[in-house]
């Protein structure tokens, strides 16, 4: 119970984190843009939309903590984060499209620079009180990105940090107009614009990468490689495959296990392999751990081996004088090959003549049958 009750107090700490963004956001908006106006800034408009685009990252945030608590579901089996990713790329694109239409208006406005609108001293107010309340925001943010490991609350703080620099760019912008470079605003819009283009191109190429199942980066894969082959029983690992889902990571692994244990020692070492990158790793949400006998990546594609049937089938017919003794018989699938281990009753190991006449059929089948490598004979006591 404690756990869910952590579970929604996270949950709780980043929608109101992005709550507080997106009213302080709402407000920078409306001033920048609406004092923009008043005081003649391009640059302090341009700065105003720049606020908006963290308007509607905040928003998307809110969003994304509500799609991202959802459980799965039959029709969503790895859960909900993929509906924040496309809502990534649709604001990326739309940030691009602002950003170059501000330049491009900006540009043709220059084109006749006696039409330039000359900015006041309230625009270098408001550029100036925008700085810190956005630096103010991004650490606050920050803070709450790190108590609830949100990377997506992370992106969202550098957003913010984002704005109190374009804030400063158009501060620099405005002072130089008042000294007496008329172009200086104009020249502080294009950067800003420029600036908003770069967030969401950043926005769109990083969620197109997690779209296309990009894998984690080399340092993290490493890490978890590292971490898989300190578990006791793991003897080697290939096929490590990893991607990013929204905020959680996804790993599928191959682990090479001792080939002569049983199937429920190898399942356990697998749940180990799965529960402790969970437990190692924040972002780990699920694990799929394949458990192979050798390591097999490397061996060239091999004809279908022989099933439990077929080899059923071969020791009655080599073995037709003692298919009653038979206790049972194992198979091990190695180097393309079999092993076969034909267990019979410790009371056969008493009647050497019988015992002989066995072995030699064995190994007959091994020299007839190709799929079969060797016969191991062991007794049950």
């Amino acid at each position: 119970m404690a756990e869910v009750l952590d579970a929604a107090k996270m949950d709780k700490l980043k929608t109101r984190a992005s709550y507080v963004g997106a009213a302080i956001n709402v407000f920078q908006t409306l001033i920048k843009i609406g004092f923009g106006i008043l005081g003649q800034s391009a640059a302090l408009i341009a700065d105003g939309i720049h606020s908006l685009s963290d308007l509607l990252s905040d928003l998307l945030v809110i969003i994304a903590v509500r799609l991202g608590s959802r459980e799965a579901d039959h029709e969503h089996p790895y859960g909900h984060r993929r509906f924040e990713t496309i809502a990534t790329v649709i604001l990326g694109v739309g940030l691009i499209a602002v950003g170059g239409a501000i330049a491009w208006s900006v540009m043709e406005r220059m084109a006749n620079p006696e039409y330039l609108p000359v900015p006041n001293v309230l625009s270098l107010a408001i550029a100036a009180v925008s700085i810190l309340v956005n630096e103010w925001l991004y650490h606050y943010t920050k803070r709450i990105a790190k108590t609830t490991r949100s990377k997506l609350l992370l992106a969202n703080a550098w957003h913010q940090r984002s704005d109190a620099i374009s804030s400063l760019v158009v501060l620099f912008g405005i002072g130089a107009v008042m000294l007496g470079y008329p172009l200086a605003d104009a020249v502080a819009a294009i950067v800003v614009a420029l600036m908003v283009a770069k967030i969401g191109l950043n926005l769109v190429l990083d969620s197109i990468k997690e779209l296309v199942d990009t894998s984690l980066p080399p340092a993290l894969v490493d890490e978890i490689r590292a971490a898989i082959h300190a578990i006791d029983g793991v003897e080697g690992i290939h096929l490590l495959r990893t991607r990013q889902m929204g905020e959680d990571a996804l790993i599928d692994a191959h682990i090479v296990v001792d080939p002569r244990i049983t199937v429920s020692e190898g399942h356990m070492i697998g749940d180990i392999v799965r529960d402790d990158l969970i437990r190692r790793f924040d972002d780990v949400m699920d694990v799929l751990v394949h458990v192979d006998p050798e390591d097999d990546e490397s061996l060239q594609e091999q004809s279908r081996p022989l099933s439990r049937g077929e080899v059923q089938r071969l020791l009655d017919r080599y073995l037709v004088d003692f298919k009653l003794a038979i206790d049972d018989f194992r198979i091990h699938y190695l180097d393309g090959q079999i092993e076969l281990e034909v267990i019979l009753p410790f009371a056969i190991s008493g009647q050497p003549e019988r015992l002989e006449a066995i072995k030699k059929q064995c190994k007959l089948m091994c020299v007839e049958v190709k799929k079969i490598d060797n016969v191991f004979v062991f007794f049950k006591v």
